[in-house]
């Protein structure tokens, strides 16, 4: 009877000292029976919802991370989802045993100690793993040090500079803040400075690879005040052999196919006007193609925009110059139509000793003849090759001439014919490849130079 007394009144004193920190079960969940006899000396009498040190300076946490991966990089969205593991130490006094060993304890016994209040202010989504139990680590050293260790996967914003994709760099950060203690109750640090983070330096993502990174510390000012932080930066170079392969390669094999119809006759119009259409329909497919894995907007112009935009223009300007070859081509099988009328009227009205005046519809070979049947067969032929100024001038003379605001126009037309049109194709051989490679020696000098 007296033993059982015994164990009554010290049940009764066991809750009323920590009748000040719990109400009810102070253990939450777990019953004294669960707890392990270390574990139940230093909860007793201890308060999770005050901070260490209170009312005798701000509590120093140290920070460190592992990156096990980092699963997605969005440009759409603008931002990577990361799987980290985030580790956090900071002393605390009441937790202090005599000893020189550390006690690792259940991760839900979370619940009965003071925990700091860190999150991860740019992130979008987050999550904290619970397979098979959540993954989380507590560990508390004989000195009073807590080791509060969490695995989390976290979609994290990340503001991307898009003007030289796919040759573009990104800087990209994962900040650590304090919710609710500001400077003057929690203090954040790493633990070893830039070697705090690992990971990052084995990390194999699918388009980028990590090129640098640093950490800092700062502050977060609010409108409730100042609080601390820790900021990761690390740097993302964009691999771009797998857009050269992609769009880049394709894109140069069009401009030279398009170059193709240079070769074939003017008269083949169907072979000419197929490539190049076809040619134009494909990059236009191309170029929607790699808009689709980016963000649609319009303050960014892109280097892979720019690039298709010079090879779509490449390729609608071959088509463009056979137009003109055989538009050229056409007006001077006119020419030499009316050339050959012009002699064979001649010669049906050398016996009437008079010659018609022929009037051709060509800017540059407008002819206007007259001359009586003693003039020589030989100035008749001769005056069908003088140069449009100068015979112009000469039939003036002979009363034939027209109105001089009519020549001045049929003058300015004429500068815009030509002579050859087949030196149209000639010069483009040569003239459309030499400009297309100084545009990409340009070209990649800019993105990846500058």
């Amino acid at each position: 009877m007296s033993a059982l007394l015994h164990t009554l009144l010290t049940l009764c004193l066991t809750f009323t000292q920590g009748g000040c920190t719990y109400s009810g079960n102070h253990w939450g969940e777990w019953s004294d029976s669960q707890l392990q006899p270390t574990i139940q000396k230093l909860m007793k009498g201890y308060n999770r919802y005050l901070r260490p040190n209170f009312n005798e300076g701000p509590v120093e946490i140290g920070m460190s991370l592992d990156i096990a991966s980092i699963d997605a990089i969005s440009e759409i969205n603008m931002d990577y989802t990361a799987t980290i593991f985030l580790r956090q130490r900071w002393r605390d006094s009441r937790l202090v045993f005599p000893g020189n060993e550390s006690v690792s304890v259940d991760g839900r016994l979370v619940s009965l100690l003071w925990i700091p209040d860190t999150f991860i202010p740019d992130s979008k989504r987050s999550f904290l793993h619970d397979v098979t139990v959540e993954n989380r680590l507590i560990r508390i050293f004989s000195n009073g040090t807590v080791l509060y260790a969490l695995r989390i996967t976290a979609t994290i914003a990340c503001n991307m500079d898009l003007t030289k994709y796919p040759m573009d760099r990104q800087v990209c950060t994962l900040q650590l803040e304090s919710w609710g203690y500001n400077l003057q109750d929690v203090v954040f640090y790493w633990t070893r400075g830039n070697d705090s983070v690992k990971g990052l330096d084995i990390l194999r993502l699918a388009q980028y690879s990590v090129e640098s990174y640093y950490t800092s510390v700062s502050e977060a000012v609010y409108e409730t005040g100042q609080y601390p932080k820790l900021v990761l930066h690390f740097a993302l170079r964009r691999n771009v052999l797998f857009f050269i392969l992609e769009t880049y390669v394709p894109s140069i094999l069009l401009v030279v196919l398009s170059w193709v119809s240079f070769w074939i006759s003017q008269s083949s119009v169907p072979a000419r006007t197929c490539i190049g259409v076809t040619t134009v329909l494909t990059m236009t497919t191309l170029m929607m193609g790699a808009r689709t894995s980016l963000p649609n907007a319009n303050c960014f112009i892109k280097a892979i925009d720019v690039y298709l935009g010079i090879c779509f223009t490449f390729i609608f300007g071959a088509l463009v110059e056979y137009a003109c070859a055989h538009f050229y081509t056409m007006q001077n099988q006119t020419i030499e139509e009316l050339h050959w009328e012009l002699l064979r009227d001649f010669n049906e009205s050398n016996g009437n000793g008079s010659i018609p005046i022929v009037r051709s519809t060509q800017p540059k070979h407008t002819l206007q003849m007259s001359s009586t049947a003693e003039e020589p067969l030989e100035q008749a032929a001769d005056c069908d090759t003088r140069n449009h100024a100068g015979a112009r001038e000469k039939l003036s003379d002979q009363g034939c001439g027209l109105s001089s605001v009519r020549s001045a126009s049929r003058r300015a037309a004429a500068a815009f014919t030509v002579e050859n049109p087949h030196n149209i194709d000639r010069h483009s051989r040569t003239a459309f490849p030499m400009a297309f490679v100084c545009v990409n020696i340009l070209y990649w000098l800019y993105y990846l130079f500058l």
